[in-house]
């Protein structure tokens, strides 16, 4: 996989310029570029085939599989249950509530802080809510560092359709340019095939634009 384009939205304070940071982000970057289609080819090929129309395109899921075990082996949390955005209440009898948005894709605990990592498989609104749960963890000093891992137009287009992607996000960089934060990293790094070819197989979908669960599990595991 290909990183084409690193989108800063926030770069402030000690550790944004610190030496730990720039050794966490190169870490996070080659876990990127391990991403892989089919696998074990040590590239990302992608089916040259639009996700307009149902039952066509390829699915978004599998393509983080690798980046996560390389981010799990090298002592990530994956699948992190993050306390931010937590929705309370009471139920019709008075009782407490609590509703927890889903989990950050990986997580890891450094001196400085909690550098959070999202790979944005959904439309993009579910883009808008992991850039913004991320940036309430910083406002509110949960995470020191957050990214989101998105495709441009060349891949987008040929995965589920409208998937979040970087040209639909970039007309509202500027609202997270201007969020109050005195420390802190928020990052977006953009995505793109190594190559398109008609004989490799199309990635598959799941319902609900989820791969199945063994499936994905056994594409973490390999290699």
């Amino acid at each position: 996989m290909k990183i084409v384009e690193t989108v800063v939205l926030l770069n402030r304070g000690a550790f944004a310029a610190s030496p730990q940071w720039a050794q966490i982000r190169d870490q996070i970057h080659t876990a990127i570029t391990k991403a892989e289609w089919p696998v074990g080819s040590g590239a990302f090929t992608i089916y040259p085939e639009s996700g307009k129309k149902s039952g066509q395109g390829n699915g978004v899921v599998p393509i983080k599989a690798m980046p996560m075990k390389v981010l799990r082996d090298d002592g990530w949390t994956l699948e992190y249950k993050w306390e931010v955005a937590t929705k309370t209440g009471t139920t019709a009898k008075g009782r407490k509530k609590g509703t927890r948005p889903g989990d950050i894709d990986a997580a890891k605990q450094f001196d400085q802080g909690l550098v959070v990592v999202e790979w944005e498989t959904g439309n993009v609104s579910s883009s808008h809510r992991a850039i913004n749960k991320m940036a309430l963890g910083l406002v509110a000093q949960k995470c020191i560092a957050g990214v989101l891992i998105v495709p441009n137009m060349k891949l987008a287009q040929y995965l589920t359709d409208r998937i979040g992607n970087i040209e639909e996000i970039r007309p509202y960089i500027p609202l997270w340019e201007n969020l109050s934060v005195a420390e802190g990293v928020l990052e977006l790094v953009v995505i793109e095939q190594d190559g398109e070819s008609t004989d490799v197989p199309r990635i598959p979908k799941g319902k609900d634009g989820r791969a199945k669960e063994g499936m994905l599990a056994a594409l973490v595991a390999k290699g």
